[in-house]
């Protein structure tokens, strides 16, 4: 992808739709996915499946465009009397799934829910600055802040859930019941998510009447599925020689373009060696961007240079993370007393070889082979690398989210704000913040970040916390990532590419 592309260009590309057979006719449409979706509850989704799943399944009070603007979407409009108040009006006559009323008070669960400690809504953060929510009558709801919140629109797309099936003892993880396009038909865990028109959603008919969502782990298996027309439709994460093969193949419709996530390194601060900034400094120097970025992933990402996505308003260019430096990252192991005493080319410090463990997950080919270079980048620079490659459930789950971890590469999607990526994962006590890294000076302007009124202030905040995180790399972001789509051009209808990976535009509705 051409470092050229402006933001201007990555979202007029994002909105493209993109025309296969002009027709009425209803299709199954197949869809490969490289995980499964570990729930469908929306306020639970923790990875890409479970997001891109439940957008179909649920609607929110509104739904983002390709272009990141807010368009009603349960709620039918909403004003902001003063900045600490929002009301929503609800369309009339909304329903669930099920044909059961959708009402105020089921926006009203489905926050208080979320912002219930005890819940662990993951996305929790996101929320906390809505102090109260209430329904003003059944087709009103009113949030109440703390302080004014910028991102507010952008975070209220998540899934409405039924309060009164919840409350009846109803599993919306498995067995979910939404408001959205379509409704589950079944689920067998691991292999597919089979969904179907749900007629009692309010808006435009799907163009598809029936959706299937296949698991194939393997992206080069996925693509082969592909190709032999086992799939119609499949998106990133796709290694990069499929890609070019793909890409080229008149068959196929496809779109590469700018995304909205990165691929970073998550580093433990709560592990001992990685507590010292200068000893993340130092690990950070022995990662090869350039060969990453060019060789494994053959250009379809872009090299990072901070936390903030080039496409953001608050990117800075003249913020820079560490670049690779071999020698400078010795020297600054030699500065925190590591040196080879044995003479064995494994550095040592009081007896003990300079070990650390690098892991990713096994889904994604691009990423394993990024973790096995740098093993042998660290290896040649003295350090004692070893890697762990697990399934994406147990790296997920049973690890990097336990804090498990020490050095882990995985990704963030749908940073459609500075804060997306940067409240939850890295103030205090935050609930995705996995390695446990903790900076008052962070915590005070990723707060004002939140608060700002104006985007220049907002930018101010931004920048300066990207700064801070520049030297301190509790994440050490490798690339930004590209987005790529493919779907077979005898779908017999229009197929449109958003670069936050969502699915409606694949099923014949505008997004």
């Amino acid at each position: 992808m051409s470092k050229a592309l402006s933001v201007t260009a990555a979202f007029l590309l994002a909105g493209l739709s993109f025309t296969a057979l002009s027709t009425a006719e209803a299709a199954t449409v197949t869809i490969g996915t490289d995980v499964d979706a570990g729930t469908l509850d929306p306020r639970l989704a923790r990875d890409t499946t479970a997001y891109r799943a439940t957008d179909l399944l649920y609607s929110g009070l509104v739904h983002l465009t390709p272009s990141l603007e807010a368009k009603p979407d349960l709620a039918a409009s909403w004003e902001t009397p003063n900045p600490t108040t929002w009301i929503f009006k609800l369309r009339p006559n909304l329903k669930f799934s099920d044909g059961s009323p959708l009402t105020a008070a089921d926006v009203v669960f489905t926050f208080t829910t979320i912002l219930n400690k005890d819940f662990n809504a993951p996305m929790r953060a996101l929320y906390t600055p809505i102090s109260a929510v209430e329904a003003v009558d059944p087709q009103t709801v009113k949030f109440t802040l703390s302080a004014p919140y910028a991102p507010l629109l952008s975070y209220l797309d998540i899934g409405i859930v039924s309060k009164a099936l919840v409350e009846g003892g109803a599993d919306m993880a498995l067995k979910p019941v939404g408001a959205g396009p379509l409704k589950l038909s079944s689920w067998t865990r691991g292999s597919a998510i089979e969904m179907e028109i749900n007629p009692n959603y309010w808006g435009e008919k799907p163009k598809a009447d029936k959706v299937s969502l296949k698991i194939i782990g393997d992206g080069s298996a996925r693509a082969q599925a592909f190709e032999a027309g086992d799939l119609d439709i499949i998106q990133s994460p796709l290694a990069p020689q499929d890609v070019k093969r793909l890409a080229a193949d008149k068959r196929f419709g496809n779109v590469v373009q700018a995304g909205l996530g990165v691929t970073y390194i998550n580093f433990n601060v709560k592990d001992p060696l990685l507590a010292s900034p200068k000893m993340r400094k130092a690990f950070s120097m022995l990662i090869d961007q350039k060969t990453i970025v060019e060789d494994i992933f053959q250009g379809v990402d872009e090299v990072a240079s901070s936390v903030i996505l080039p496409s953001s308003w608050a990117y800075y260019k003249d913020i820079k993370q560490p670049g690779f430096d071999v020698e400078g990252a010795k020297a600054l192991f030699k500065e925190e007393g590591w040196s080879d005493t044995n003479g064995d080319g494994i550095l040592d410090k009081g007896g003990k070889p300079l070990t650390v463990t690098l892991s990713t997950h096994s889904e994604d080919s691009n990423r394993v082979q990024s973790i096995e270079f740098m093993q042998a980048t660290f290896q040649a620079a003295g350090v004692d690398a070893k890697t762990q490659i697990t399934d994406w459930p147990s790296f997920s789950t049973n690890y990097v989210q336990k804090s498990q971890h020490q050095i882990a590469l995985l990704g963030w999607l749908n940073i459609v704000d500075p804060d997306r990526l940067l409240f939850g994962q890295l103030s205090t006590g935050g609930p995705t913040n996995w390695g446990g890294y903790s900076n008052p000076a962070v915590d005070e302007t990723l707060k004002q970040g939140r608060s700002a009124t104006t985007q220049a202030d907002r930018t101010k905040a931004y920048q300066t916390a990207a700064k801070i995180l520049a030297d301190d790399l509790p994440y050490y972001i490798v690339s930004d990532q590209g987005y790529q789509l493919f779907y077979s051009k005898k779908l017999p209808f229009e197929v449109q590419a958003t670069s936050r990976g969502n699915m409606r535009g694949m099923i014949g509705l505008k997004d």
